[in-house]
């Protein structure tokens, strides 16, 4: 890729900031940037896109080529399966040259769908973003009466949301709003409104108000003191009991109101201990709690309502082999989603008369590697549950399975125009040998007739690792651009994720971080040697803590990948971990360390992407952030190029695009949002030289 008309950006070096703690210090020649008021700040970021385009016009025909070929194989007007809520039926339309959802509803006619009648638009998210760069729908809760909907919206990106409430009857908005919402709840009247808000600095949700329709002033119910917790508010399935969650990132604590009293004081059902997670739901007078009290894998207990904890009695047992990942509560029967292998299974018990429960019926899946996970259930009496199915080759698809019959049927897959034929590709599920022993597993997809072992094709390797978040399994019609051009993409699901449950997670977290780069080292170099790509072409790609895993492996082991895509990288790990103002520092002392401990501080700087840089040769990279990310601030990626830049003694591209009306997620738009992703697919494809400019 050429890049010989382009300017780079000016020297961005001042005075370095030095911070010493614990006998180290850190030097920050690009503190400065923080300053995002400053118009100097602004004008180097839009130097750094100017770069970045001059860089990559070469590409623009073959981005729009991109663009043309993605949208070919997506459906743009198209409608989402029904379900059923409250006599209605709900769901969501698209409408070609539109960039946003339109939300719908029909009355329920009978107990099946149908279109007689007539259709209500409940909310038009196009209406709501003309004249905006971004809009983002956040919380949306429509009343038990069914007349009013509280929802709630970012025009920034930043993740800061406004409530509104919209008369469902006339379809206009009430004067009722508040600022900084979160997480929305109606009490049974349809008067009273539950709502969070979140702290003006850290972003921590903290504040449970309560508030009655044309009322002026809104109740604090509840204050989270403890800046490790976030709460949230919702209810049981049932619609019986508001629930009231705090949690942080080791430990939850639930409290409940019953609906009808929505004056009341919340109860606790559990007080909060280090260490124990639990979630409630409710049926027939008893809460049905899924815990870790007896293991990692968690188990299913009941007490009554309003009972104590050495009443809880186990419903179902702790699975050593088999982490219990969700539990799914309705009058007649459950659902509990386990991993098995770092896959999920679903296994549906019937409630008998006593309340003991039938043995589990298993709902199988055909692939090799495959996401599968509840859909939307609504309804709490029923004999049916809503579950959604994905694969690397396989679009999404929504399947209801009947309880009495064992059997499942198929409502809707995702059509994807443009002549895709699944049979054309292929997907398989490796174990990978890491360093110490243990196998991790790492999911692969290519065309079948572009595809030969040791043939030295293009390798894509994407990662996240963090947070005990399972990587998605998960179809995408715009990825059909790298496997038809030959690319062979694969996932890997290293320590720190939640693929094999809380372990896996604990493996790769805290003063175990370093296993998770350590792991996608191993699954990058053995793929290379088992011959899915060639050891010149590999790319990598990861974004926010997988921005980190991008930062941190490619200090480890530049000469492994030859292009590097990192979107909102969280590179600064020193500098924002001890910054105990910024948004998810302190709540998040239990995924990295607390670098105010000597122990941590020390571990924490070995790997920190930002503070490891030196000088040396670097693969090609991409580095994107945006102006209004509230997750990783900007300044991270910008400092992070900017020093990158100083030190790397090689001519690769090193390219940073800011998005200036956006935050952590990127563009908003669908059609926005596909542009961002041809832009990145046209800088791997030449780095990888798959095509040429």
């Amino acid at each position: 890729m050429s890049t010989t008309t382009a300017i780079l950006p000016p020297a961005a070096r001042r005075e370095p900031r030095q911070t010493t703690l614990h006998g180290q210090t850190l030097e920050d020649d690009y503190g400065w940037m923080r300053d995002k008021e400053s118009p100097e700040l602004i004008a180097y970021l839009e130097a750094e896109n100017v770069y970045t385009s001059a860089v990559m016009k070469p590409t623009e025909e073959l981005q729009a080529k991109l663009y043309r070929e993605m949208l070919t194989h997506i459906k743009e007007t198209d409608v989402s399966v029904p379900y059923h809520d409250r006599g209605w039926y709900y769901y969501t339309r698209t409408y070609e040259g539109s960039q946003y959802p339109v939300y719908c509803r029909r009355k329920a006619a009978g107990p099946e769908f149908n279109e007689a009648p007539p259709e209500q638009v409940i909310l038009d998210v196009n209406q709501l973003a003309e004249g905006q760069a971004f809009m983002s729908v956040g919380a949306m809760s429509v009343s038990p009466d069914g007349w009013l909907l509280a929802y709630s919206t970012d025009n920034t990106g930043f993740r800061q949301y406004t409530l509104h409430v919209r008369d469902l009857k006339t379809g206009a908005d009430l004067a009722d709003t508040a600022e900084r919402v979160g997480s929305l709840a109606w009490a049974a009247d349809s008067v009273t409104l539950f709502y969070t808000t979140e702290d003006e600095t850290t972003k921590r949700q903290d504040h449970l108000f309560r508030h009655r329709l044309g009322a002026n002033q809104d109740t604090v119910v509840y204050e989270e003191k403890d800046e490790r917790f976030n709460i949230g508010i919702g209810q049981t399935r049932d619609g019986k009991y508001l629930l009231l969650e705090s949690g942080s990132h080791t430990a939850t604590e639930y409290n409940y109101l019953d609906r009808e009293t929505p004056e009341g004081s919340f109860v606790v059902i559990a007080p909060r201990a280090d260490e124990h997670e639990y979630y409630v739901d409710h049926r027939q007078g008893l809460f049905y709690i899924r815990t870790n009290d007896a293991g990692k894998n968690f188990r299913v207990v009941t007490v009554p309502v309003g009972g104590s904890r050495d009443q809880w009695k186990e419903l179902i047992a702790l699975d050593e082999g088999a982490p219990l990942e969700d539990f799914d509560l309705f009058d007649s029967f459950c659902v509990c989603s386990r991993r098995s292998l770092g896959l999920t299974t679903l296994e549906v018990q019937s409630f008998q008369a006593d309340g003991a429960l039938t043995p589990p019926a298993k709902i199988s899946f055909p692939e090799p590697a495959y996401t599968a996970q509840g859909n939307i259930n609504r309804d709490f009496v029923t004999d049916k549950f809503r579950y959604s199915y994905q694969s690397l080759v396989s679009p999404p698809s929504i399947y209801d399975y009947a309880v009495d019959t064992g059997t499942s049927a198929l409502l809707k897959q995702q059509e994807v125009p443009g002549g895709f034929d699944p049979a054309n590709y292929a997907s398989e599920r490796l174990w990978i040998t890491a360093s110490d022993g243990v196998k991790v597993p790492a999911s692969i997809v290519y065309r079948r007739d572009l595809f030969a072992r040791d043939a030295n094709s293009p390798l894509y390797v994407y990662g996240y690792g963090s947070y005990g978040y399972p990587l998605p399994i998960g179809f995408s019609p715009a990825r059909l651009a790298l496997l038809d051009r030959g690319v062979v993409m694969a996932y890997a699901h290293i320590r720190g994720g939640g693929e094999m449950g809380d372990r896996w997670h604990d493996a790769g977290k805290m003063m175990a971080k370093r296993n998770t780069f350590t792991d996608f080292i191993a699954v990058a170099e053995q793929l290379v040697k088992l011959g899915y790509g060639s050891p010149e072409r590999v790319a990598i790609e990861g974004g926010s803590a997988g921005g980190l895993l991008m930062g941190a492996v490619v200090n480890e082991r530049p000469e492994l990948f030859g292009a590097v895509l990192s979107h909102v990288p969280f590179v600064d790990v020193m500098n924002t971990m001890l910054d105990a103002s910024l948004p998810l520092t302190v709540a998040e002392y239990e995924e990295w360390g607390n670098p105010n401990e000597a122990e941590a501080f020390r571990y924490m700087r070995s790997y920190s992407p930002y503070d490891n840089l030196k000088a040396g040769p670097y693969p090609a990279m991409l580095v994107k952030t945006s102006l209004n990310d509230s997750q990783v601030m900007y300044w991270e990626p910008a400092k992070y190029v900017a020093k990158l830049r100083r030190l790397k003694t090689n001519d690769t591209a090193l390219l940073l695009h800011i998005n200036m009306d956006a935050g952590h997620g990127g563009a908003s738009g669908r059609y926005d949002y596909l542009k961002e992703i041809a832009f990145d697919y046209a800088f791997l494809l030449t780095q990888l030289d798959v095509v040429k400019v």
